[in-house]
């Protein structure tokens, strides 16, 4: 699963081709023992991360949306997407 990013604890994948399962584009999140899947609209899909966490990965997610639909368009083709940059 490429990683796309990572900070405030949070690795933050996509995977290739993963337009099955939760029909959306989405990223998967990990955080110390959570785990989730995270749609770029921000709706929470499977899993659970921490409160805090999850408000800073929404932030995020608005801040990278073109980003984030640009990658998942590729993801879906199988065509690598590149890294976005973490929030500070």
């Amino acid at each position: 699963m490429p990683e796309i990013s990572r900070f405030q604890g949070m690795i933050i994948r996509m995977l290739f081709s993963d337009n099955v399962q939760h029909h959306k584009p989405h990223i998967h999140v990990e955080c110390g023992e959570h785990e989730a899947a995270v749609g770029v609209d921000g709706e929470l899909l499977a899993g659970s991360l921490p409160k805090k966490k999850y408000a800073i990965l929404n932030a995020w997610l608005i801040i990278h949306e073109d980003e984030l639909y640009k990658a998942w368009n590729n993801a879906v083709r199988n065509i690598e997407f590149g890294r976005i940059a973490p929030l500070d």
